[in-house]
């Protein structure tokens, strides 16, 4: 279960009434206004990782050897998406977990990625020439 979800909601909630407690309403407008700037940040990450892909072709990534070298298990489509500037190439079905997207460089490489609940669980890249290689856990 992912306790992010439950996590952050219930730390706003907690700060905004910790802030009404001590402070009164000026400490809950205070914890507010900190909220909703936090979330405009993230939304502003979020929208201008996308407007950067938005340029790229679908799938393209300028190198697939150091995307490879780059990629950890654990971080979000998200930062993929920012790492690569491009949006990766849906492999599996739509709206299907596990989600698995491709970016393929210009010599033919690629890094086929594996996401579930939008966190990278498995990679591999394949370099034309030469025998896959093993998942790097």
């Amino acid at each position: 279960m992912n306790f992010q979800k439950i996590l952050i909601p219930a730390a706003g909630v907690t700060a905004v009434a910790l802030a009404y407690y001590l402070y009164g309403w000026s400490g809950v407008a205070a914890i507010a206004t900190g909220l909703v700037m936090w979330m405009l940040l993230h939304f502003t990450r979020m929208m201008t990782v996308l407007r950067r892909a938005a340029e790229r072709p679908i799938g393209y990534v300028g190198s697939a050897v150091m995307l490879n070298a780059k990629l950890k298990p654990g971080v979000t489509l998200m930062h993929v998406i920012a790492m690569t500037r491009a949006l990766g190439q849906l492999q599996s079905e739509k709206d299907v977990q596990p989600e698995i997207f491709r970016w393929t460089d210009g010599t033919g490489s690629h890094v086929t990625c594996t996401f579930v609940g939008g966190k990278l669980t498995d990679y591999e890249l394949f370099r034309p020439g030469q025998p896959p290689q093993a998942s790097l856990d």
